[in-house]
């Protein structure tokens, strides 16, 4: 059973911060990839961020890149996503996702088996 929840979205206006979180209950949370996702009112899933197994590779979408960070603890099974210098084109319903198990690319959404329900940020101009 694989439970990914997030929390920390909310309404900000353009140019704050906010901190999302992500607590997975998974038995092989530090054998997966972990990302976000974003899906915008009317459009496709996209990719935001990714990180790998150890944390120690990260990768991120052109549009976020300089602006956001991702993290993961492995120890307590969390991921977070610190997003600075939001724009109102980061509004979207952000969701946390874990990858299939075994290769796959970290910056293809299709990767990804696993997400949460999401956590709604909206942006303000």
């Amino acid at each position: 059973q694989v439970q990914l929840v997030e929390s920390g979205g909310g309404l900000v206006q353009a140019g704050d911060s906010l901190r999302l979180s992500c607590a997975a209950s998974i038995r092989t949370f530090s054998s997966r990839t972990m990302a976000w996702l974003r899906q915008a009112p009317g459009k496709e899933r996209e990719f935001v961020a990714a990180i790998s197994r150890s944390g120690g590779s990260t990768y991120y979408a052109d549009s976020v890149k300089g602006r956001f960070i991702i993290t993961r603890d492995n120890a307590k099974n969390t991921v977070l996503l610190r997003m600075n210098s939001l724009k109102p084109e980061d509004t979207a319903v952000y969701h946390c996702a874990a990858a299939r198990l075994g290769a796959g690319v970290p910056t293809k959404v299709e990767t990804y088996d696993y997400w949460g329900q999401g956590t709604q940020v909206t942006v303000s101009s």
